[in-house]
């Protein structure tokens, strides 16, 4: 049996969505440089912002979003990320949020002279490369920061730190980083299955 050319829809804006408004307060734009003023966060979710293949490889871009009663439940946008990211920032809350310790999250880079960020934060800019994030543990929230060239932290927003927000965010970045994947391979069987067969 021949592949399909189809790719399906995984609606990740549906299917991770996270309710915050029976957790502890949490909010966006805690930084002095930030776009907006702080705002509380009713609710977080993954969504795709774009799938490509390029020079033989497919990659993907997601963003974590957040949705606030202040701005009528508008998407907006904390943090965009490829592919590699959703795992290792999975295990770093949960570590951090279990042994009440702050987690240093290196972001490596594919190459020093690639222009490809891996994650960037839409918190104070458009779009600003990170290359580190901080996850401080407190009594009822995770502080999510962004290391800095001069040797101290951007602030950028809380997550909850209960049980009930852990295992859904255990959840959701299971499921999402399994859709993902799945694209992934989708992009790749589309890509061959187009591919002109040489002479």
């Amino acid at each position: 049996m021949a592949d399909s050319p189809a790719i399906t829809d995984r609606n990740l804006e549906a299917t991770t969505n996270i309710a915050l408004k029976r957790e502890p307060a949490c909010f966006a734009f805690l930084s002095p440089r930030s776009v907006a003023s702080p705002m509380p966060m009713d609710s977080i979710n993954l969504d795709l912002a774009s799938a490509d293949y390029f020079d033989g490889r497919a990659s993907l871009w997601t963003t974590l979003e957040m949705r606030s009663s202040v701005n009528d439940d508008h998407p907006t946008a904390l943090l965009g990320f490829d592919e590699t990211f959703l795992r290792p920032f999975a295990r770093a809350l949960i570590e951090a949020a279990t042994t009440r310790a702050a987690y240093r999250m290196t972001i490596l880079q594919e190459a020093r002279d690639s222009e490809r960020c891996r994650v960037v934060e839409y918190v104070t800019g458009p779009g600003k490369a990170l290359r580190e994030l901080i996850l401080q543990p407190f009594d009822n929230v995770v502080l999510i920061s962004a290391a800095t060239a001069k040797d101290s932290d951007e602030t950028l927003f809380q997550l909850p730190r209960t049980d009930s927000f852990l295992r859904a965010f255990a959840k959701m970045a299971y499921v999402a980083d399994q859709a993902l994947h799945d694209l992934l391979d989708d992009i790749e069987r589309l890509a061959r299955h187009r591919k002109p067969v040489a002479g």
